[in-house]
């Protein structure tokens, strides 16, 4: 094994399946490695093809090839873990030099070169390199944001029976991009010489805020999810209103079955994230004002009263008098023609209402003469 060769580059590497141990001279590890990996894949593949489908073979051609390519990963890194660090070439008046005697511009020393690799790959698992660097409050953080919220993620889905659940894993990524940088960053500031304080993620929050000022950063990481990151501006109807928009279409879509709409949700977290980052751009430049999406609902308590208890009776004929009926008669397919004819025909006649009234309730606006001389 080569030990001057750079061993985060080999980590690198090596998610192609034995590129990193190749590049560190290990190459009979090299080139068993990807052919386990690939021969795996193939092997599951080709019985795939010979059962006519067998999809067994097939997954476990692939969670075979996945545990491969996780001990050969393991075994570069324990590889790495376990090379001795290599001696810096230093020439008469102390300066570090290389291999040809000539003075190196960087100087880090080799005990700094591993501390930061080891960061790096700990760092992996988001917090572990926080805590290599002593950070334990500021690394327990990341590890509790990271995996308490798959573990609740996955809890509240099993639970519910709802899959849409899943989707707010996608902020794992985030928080796992964040984390690592971090990492990267504090361990530059103790080469640097600096002082690292140990904080959490909220306490860093409150010292980037200035003169008590809301966080801008805490506002972006809230608007995530729809309306939290104006609630959190103090912006309670906006926010409250963008939150019932998005998760009640969610809800309404998925009992009515209107998949044709469905587009519907990602337009209303795309408006609602944008403009939580233009009410941040605003805050402490100008006034904000808490100004609702659809504005005049208190004007209309009695419609949407009405809504609801629509709403309400829909889902107790749905959920209970429906059942009942269709277990009772079942020689009539109640609940199969509800749902095949009477759902659609529900649906279609609200669609219907609601384009007639919206298309006779436009009223044409007078021109002003006024303003008309005005432009002339």
């Amino acid at each position: 094994m080569q030990h001057d060769r750079n061993g985060f580059l080999a980590f690198v590497l090596n998610t192609f399946p034995g590129l990193g141990h190749y590049y560190l001279g290990r190459k009979i590890r090299g080139i068993l490695y990807p052919f386990m990996f690939f021969g795996s894949i193939g092997v599951g593949v080709l019985l795939y093809s010979a059962t006519n489908g067998d999809e067994f073979f097939a997954l476990s051609g692939i969670g075979i090839a996945l545990f491969i390519w996780c001990i050969c990963m393991l075994d570069l890194i324990v590889a790495l873990l376990r090379a001795p660090s290599v001696p810096q070439r230093l020439n008469e008046l102390g300066h570090p030099i290389n291999e040809h005697g000539e003075l190196l511009t960087e100087t880090r020393t080799p005990s700094e070169h591993s501390e930061r690799f080891y960061t790096i790959l700990l760092s992996f698992i988001p917090g572990l390199g926080h805590l290599q660097l002593g950070l334990m409050q500021r690394g327990l953080s990341f590890l509790i944001a990271f995996f308490g919220l798959a573990t609740i993620m996955v809890f509240v889905t099993g639970v519910t029976n709802q899959s849409v659940f899943l989707l707010f894993l996608g902020v794992l990524p985030i928080i796992w991009v964040y984390c690592m940088f971090d990492a990267v960053q504090q361990i530059n500031r103790k080469q640097a010489g600096e002082l690292l304080v140990d904080r959490t993620l909220f306490e860093e929050f409150d010292a980037a805020r200035e003169d008590g000022k809301r966080s801008k950063i805490l506002v972006t990481l809230l608007s995530a999810f729809p309306g939290a990151g104006h609630m959190y501006l103090g912006l309670q109807k906006r926010g409250l209103q963008l939150m019932v928009l998005f998760l009640g279409s969610i809800y309404i879509l998925d009992i009515l079955r209107l998949s044709l709409f469905m587009f519907l949700v990602p337009v209303i977290w795309f408006y609602s994230f944008f403009d939580g980052l233009q009410q941040s751009s605003r805050y402490g430049k100008e006034p904000l004002v808490d100004r609702p999406i659809v504005e005049g609902i208190e004007n209309h308590r009695g419609l949407v009263g009405i809504a609801l208890l629509l709403i309400g009776l829909y889902y107790l004929g749905t959920q209970f008098i429906i059942p009942v009926l269709d277990t009772r008669f079942p020689e009539f397919l109640i609940d199969y023609r509800f749902r095949t004819y009477i759902q659609t025909f529900i649906v279609s006649l609200l669609l219907i209402g609601g384009g007639l009234k919206l298309a006779m309730g436009n009223k044409k606006i007078k021109p002003n003469p006024e303003k008309s001389r005005i432009r002339r």
